[in-house]
Formats: structure tokens, sequence, C-alpha cells
């Protein structure tokens, strides 16, 4: 039982569902695909909490943290307390529905409130449903305010995800503290790894034991604007966790994006993390200005590994380098970054 594979698909079904609203304001057909895929993210979130008769849940109260569970031969379901990306992922399935949209879908908001006021049982799921937030909007999430605080305070932890760099791919405390699991006669072991994979799998997961990978922290920046554009900038977390500073959810968005440009530019020393690990690739005038776009990075000191030409998806630090303007009540800012648009200039200035 997965709580990745499970996230992944209740935002994939919010991305879907997005779509489809976006089409039925020129289209009335989409309405019925919408409310399907409203319906498929009510049905993830049942199975990833267990609200279902003898479902099992994949929320660890004691942690505050979300575990896959391995389904044994013998029927026991054995929660995996590795604390990684994994139980980090369910932050991605998060979308806010403005007023303004609702009204332009009358047939898809009447099946979403019969829904809602038929299932109440699924209807507690949808987070803060029937309580507005800024600018009147509605929340779709698999996690309510609390679960959402939880999982930041392990995120923004210095001792466990928050690298100077990003966020980790596994918590810093299995340093000292690895994960073990005894499972029919074998014993498995996962520590943190902040770089390369140190035993000889190749694939697997064996990259994923630590280092910073960009298309995961783009999307939880993606996920911590979102989660802004409903709470708004009453909602303050303490980032970094023990420093005793308050800040709002969108300005945690900012602080790890600003972590992760840090990969690439120059330091006080003079050189950029990212290429630290050849000295004619971090000193020489030849070579120090030509940024490479690495596979992911090491947990601790952003340096380099992997391929060098992960333009893919390494490359969406361009866009978080982007300006954001500032935004209107009318502005619609769900996205994670948005270039500032220049006043027009004069016909001879525009020329040049």
């Amino acid at each position: 039982n997965q709580a990745d594979g499970t996230s992944w698909m209740a935002m994939y079904c919010l991305n879907l569902l997005r779509i489809a609203l976006e089409l039925a304001q020129h289209n009335r057909v989409y309405e019925d695909i919408a409310t399907k895929f409203f319906e498929h993210f009510l049905d993830i979130a049942a199975a990833i909490n267990g609200v279902e008769d003898g479902a099992l849940g994949l929320w660890d109260e004691q942690d505050e943290f979300y575990y896959d569970h391995l389904c044994l031969p013998d029927g026991q379901n054995v929660p995996v307390k590795l604390r990684s990306m994994v139980g980090l992922i369910p932050l991605f399935a998060v979308e806010t529905l403005d007023p303004w949209l609702l009204e332009k879908v009358p047939g898809f908001k009447a099946r979403m409130d019969w829904y809602l006021n038929h299932r109440p049982d699924l209807a507690k799921l949808v987070s803060r449903w029937h309580e507005r937030g800024m600018g009147e909007r509605q929340l779709l999430s698999l996690l309510r305010g609390h679960r959402m605080k939880c999982l930041l305070r392990r995120m923004l932890d210095e001792t466990e995800f928050f690298s100077d760099y990003g966020i980790r791919a596994l918590s810093k405390i299995h340093e000292r503290e690895p994960y073990h699991l005894n499972c029919d006669g074998m014993a498995h072991q996962v520590s943190y790894w902040p770089a390369e994979s140190r035993n000889r799998l190749f694939g697997g997961n064996s990259n994923w034991r630590g280092p910073i990978w960009m298309p995961v922290n783009y999307l939880l920046i993606e996920s911590l604007q979102k989660f802004h554009h409903y709470y708004g900038d009453d909602f303050k977390i303490e980032c970094p966790v023990g420093s005793g500073k308050f800040i709002t959810i969108n300005e945690a968005a900012n602080e790890i994006g600003r972590r992760l440009a840090k990969l690439f530019l120059e330091g006080p020393d003079g050189q950029r993390p990212v290429l630290k690990y050849h000295p004619k690739l971090a000193t020489d005038p030849q070579f120090r200005d030509y940024v490479l776009f690495h596979e992911y990075f090491h947990g601790d000191t952003g340096r380099g590994v992997g391929a060098s030409h992960q333009t893919g998806w390494t490359g969406l630090v361009a866009k978080l380098l982007q300006p954001r303007r500032a935004s209107t009540p009318a502005d619609d800012t769900r996205f994670v970054s948005r270039p500032m648009v220049p006043k027009p200039a004069g016909r001879e200035t525009a020329a040049k």
C-alpha cells in the first residue's frame, strides 16, 4: 500500500479535474468528466485515509507522517516507518476552486454539492470544504490543516529534510538511525546516503536515499503556493523549524526556491556548489560560468550528481528564478512563478 503512488493518483485526478473545468467553460460536456474525476479523487482520499470498512489508512498518528504499508503473505500489514519523500507526496494533491469558476459550471457544482451532502463520510475528507478561504475559494486536498502542518514541520526541519539546497529525498535522521526491516528471514536496511548509491544496485531506489531532486522540489513549491492561495497570509508556519521565525506558506515556498537557486549561484568563495566535484569546473574561468543541469544533488553540499545534462527537470530552476509580479484579488496565482510583465515601451525603445 503506497503513500506516494496513492497520492500521485489523487494529484492526477485533481489535475484532470482542473483541465475538465477549464474546457467545460467552452463545452458543457466536460462538466460530466469533471464530476467523474471529483468522485475518483474522493475515493482515493478515502483509500489513503482508511475510511472504508476494513480499510487501513496510511497516516501514522504517533509519528504524524504518511508511511507505506507492506502486505505480507500471512495477511499482516507492516508500516514501513521510513521518513522519506514518500510521506511528503500527499502534499501534491491540492487544488483550489474559485467561486467565479464554479459559477461558470453550474451542472458540475450542483452534482458536486449533491455528492458532498449525501456522502458526508467522503465530504469530511475534502479539507475545509464548507469553510471558505481567501477570496471565497474552496480547497480540495488530501490533507486537513493539522496534517499539513505536521508534514511541514518535518519538511522544514534542517535536521530532517530541509537542506541548505532544497528538500532531501530522505530524512537526515536516518544517518544516525538507519531504518531496519526484517521480513521472511531477511534483514533490510536503509540509511541516509546524500549522494551516489553506496551499493551495486543500478536504478531501483538507491539514488533516492538522501539527495535533492529538482522535480519533486518544484512540485512541493507549487503545492505550497496553492495552499497559500486558499489560506492566505494569516496562516503562519515556523521556517526553519526551531528558528522561532514564523512566515506565510508562500514565503516558505519562496525559501525552498531560494535554496534550490543556491545550487547554481556563486557562494562567498566564488564557486558554485553544483560544480564543486571537479576543481577545473569549479574554478577555471573558462568553465566555472557554464552551469550544468545535473540529475540530482548532494543532500548536504549541493554538488551535482548523476547525469550532467538533465535539463528536462533540473532546468525548472529557470522558472523558479523568474520574478513573480505582485498579485491582485482578480489574479489566479496557482502556478509556481509568473514573469514580470513590463509596461509597453515607446516605439523607439521597442524597436531596440
